[in-house]
């Protein structure tokens, strides 16, 4: 046998099933047998096959030529290959969507292996006798993961199946015989985005971004709470592949008093520690995003590179946010500032000051870009559906650089009032006499090359602070 199996390389092969992978695997053998590095996940993953983090290892052991089980679609990815014998392997796709009942089969022997991800139904009839084929899982198996389970049957007039041996003949279970037929299966649905923090500029952001989309479920505080980490250990995480964290304690002065300092080390820290572990533990992509209150201001712009230099409270919490974060694999951390969107922010304030006939001084000396959550939202979706590198992003609205002064000058101005009502001051001169007031970074413009690289391009800060106000 070893050397009619010897002479491969390494190679990772595509196949009519979106995800679905055939493997090839040199074997290496002589008079005595025959070796294979079975699994290598730095030389698979180099070729493209996903990093699916295996934590259990199965064996399936067929005694008689004609043993033949399935067609399963099982709740995890599974990396299948031949210790002795060889199978026939029959996969069809049980997923939502257009590939639904795509099938592909193909002879499976140690040279072979196959990489099943979730919702693909798989099926094996041994072709020679004590065939025993081996499967790596990346989740741990129960008797409630059955419940999970979508089948086939696998005699499916519509995928017609050609099994060397025919079923009459072959040895079959019950219980896989009396499975339904492809017109009586249900799909197999996407995983779905959970968005934390439904109820902030961000998550009301992401309502509008993804409305069409069925498998995105917000939730508020109400369900899931950063600051308390019984409701996140509530979640069925195996439903979801994607969170996005848009939750956060943001009163920044507030952040300053005692009761404020651990709410917002709370929500801000140690939230999102639980989440990144959650993450890593159930292999999700985690979206978290942070602040440009992470740095002091003494550059007048931030690259994602500048170390973490904060100033107050509330900064150095979301500064071990990050650093929390960042250790998961698969994390995109959104670094943004001003944010604007839909809710009493900034610019509604002035507004409202400006019909009210209230004249403010505002800062001067705070430089920035304005982040429109409707950005904000587009930049997820653009870092997740293109699959961007995983790290640190800023993101904010582009144009240039301007102050709070300016900008409420601006909004004065716009809606028809004049502009000269709105005083410049300095920050200390702003704070003189007031107590509990958390330092300000006087330099927030965030450098935004690294996710315009990804093909990101973001809209002038100008352009829509008029639409935003146009349409209140």
């Amino acid at each position: 046998m070893a050397g009619d199996l010897t002479g491969k390389e390494l190679s990772v092969r595509e196949t009519p099933i979106p995800g679905f992978l055939v493997i090839d695997l040199p074997v290496h053998g002589d008079n005595r047998g025959w070796f294979k590095e079975n699994w290598q996940r730095a030389k698979l993953t180099a070729l493209g096959l996903p990093d699916f983090g295996p934590v259990q290892n199965n064996i399936s052991f067929n005694a008689d030529v004609g043993v033949t089980r399935g067609i399963h679609a099982e709740p995890w990815d599974k990396y299948i290959s031949v210790a002795c014998g060889r199978v026939f392997g029959a996969w069809v796709d049980l997923r939502e969507g257009p590939t639904f009942g795509t099938t592909f089969h193909c002879e499976i022997d140690p040279s072979v292996a196959v990489f099943v991800p979730r919702g693909v139904g798989n099926a094996f009839q041994a072709l020679e006798e004590d065939t025993a084929y081996t499967y790596l899982v990346n989740d741990h198996w129960s008797p409630d993961a059955q419940d999970a389970y979508t089948f086939l049957n696998l005699a499916d007039p519509t995928t017609a199946v050609p099994w060397p041996v025919p079923l009459e003949r072959a040895e079959v279970s019950d219980k896989d015989r009396a499975h339904p037929v492809l017109e009586d299966v249900v799909p197999v649905p996407p995983r779905r985005t959970l968005v934390l923090g439904a109820g902030g500029q961000l998550g009301r952001a992401l309502r509008a971004q993804w409305a069409d989309r069925t498998d995105v479920e917000f939730v508020g505080r109400d369900r899931v709470d950063l600051a308390r980490p019984e409701t996140l250990s509530a979640v069925s995480w195996s439903a979801y592949d994607t969170i996005v964290n848009a939750a956060a304690h943001t009163a920044v002065d507030e952040a300053e008093t005692a009761a404020g300092r651990r709410a917002a080390w709370a929500a801000n820290a140690a939230g999102p520690a639980v989440l990144a572990a959650l993450a890593s533990e159930h292999r999700l992509t985690l979206v978290h995003v942070s602040s440009d209150y992470v740095f002091d201001g003494s550059l007048t712009s931030h690259t994602e590179e500048e170390p973490l230099s904060p100033l107050g409270v509330y900064g150095q919490s979301k500064a071990a946010g990050d650093l929390a974060v960042s250790v998961t694999p698969r994390h995109y951390i959104l670094r943004t500032s001003w944010v604007v969107g839909d809710g009493t922010n900034f610019i509604t304030t002035m507004a409202s000051l400006a019909e009210r006939g209230i004249d403010p001084s505002v800062v001067s000396d705070q430089v920035g870009r304005l982040t429109f959550a409707s950005e904000l939202a587009r930049a997820v979706e653009h870092l997740l559906t293109t699959r961007a590198p995983y790290g640190t992003y800023n993101v904010s609205s582009g144009g240039t650089p301007t102050s709070w002064a300016d900008l409420a000058q601006r909004v004065f101005a716009h809606t028809g009032h004049d502009p000269g009502r709105v005083t410049p001051v300095t920050t200390p001169d702003y704070y003189a006499g007031r107590e509990g007031i958390a330092p300000r970074p006087l330099q927030s413009t965030l450098d935004l090359a690294r996710l315009e690289a990804t093909g990101f391009v973001p809209r002038d800060q100008a352009e829509l602070l008029e639409e935003y106000l146009t349409g209140r």
